[in-house]
C-alpha cells in the first residue's frame, strides 16, 4: 500500500516507520498472540468503549447477546453518557417469530458479564447497517444515535 488517494493525513496515521526504519501498516485491529503462535483479533481500537474508567470491547458483549435464543444479530457501540463518559448500547435484531424485551436482554447480560460491561440501552431493530461485504457498521449506528440525541436533548442556554 502506498497510501490513501489524496488523503496524506490518513496515510501518515496508517503507514508509520518504526525504530528499525521499517514501514508498517497500522490497521487499528487489536489482538494477542497465544503461546502456540496463533493470532487472535479482539476488536478494533476505534470501537473501544471507555466507561467509568474501564475499557470494554463491543465484540465481547455482542458474543454474549448473540447467544440469546431470540437474537438473530446484534451490534454494540459506545454512546455518550454524562456520568460515565460512555456506555454500551446494543442494537438487536430478533429471530423470526422470537421476541425478547430490553429488560430481558439486560437481565441475560447481567448474568454473564461484569456489571460495567452490561449495556445501558437496548434497541430492537429490524436490521443492522452493513458494508458491501456484510460487516456490521457500528460507526453508522453510533452516528445515528448521536444525531438522534442532538435532536431530542435540550440545547443549553
Amino acid at each position: 500500500m502506498q497510501g490513501y488517494w489524496q488523503r496524506p493525513d490518513e496515510t501518515a496515521e496508517m503507514l508509520r516507520v518504526n525504530e528499525a526504519g521499517e514501514r508498517l501498516l497500522y490497521t487499528g485491529d487489536l489482538g494477542y498472540l497465544d503461546a502456540d503462535g496463533y493470532v487472535f483479533i479482539v476488536d478494533r481500537k476505534k470501537d473501544l468503549i471507555k466507561t467509568s474508567g474501564f475499557q470494554v470491547w463491543p465484540r465481547e458483549i455482542e458474543e454474549v447477546i448473540s447467544a440469546h435464543p431470540a437474537v438473530s444479530e446484534v451490534a454494540v457501540a459506545g454512546v455518550p453518557d454524562a456520568m460515565k463518559g460512555e456506555v454500551a448500547k446494543a442494537w438487536v435484531v430478533m429471530r423470526p417469530g422470537a421476541s425478547a424485551t430490553p429488560a430481558e436482554l439486560k437481565g441475560y447480560c447481567r448474568d454473564r458479564l461484569a456489571p460495567y460491561k452490561v449495556p445501558s440501552e437496548y434497541e430492537i431493530v429490524a436490521d443492522l447497517p452493513k458494508s458491501q461485504i456484510g460487516k456490521v457498521l457500528r460507526r453508522t449506528l453510533r452516528q445515528r444515535e448521536l444525531e438522534r440525541r442532538a435532536l431530542v436533548e435540550p440545547v443549553p442556554g
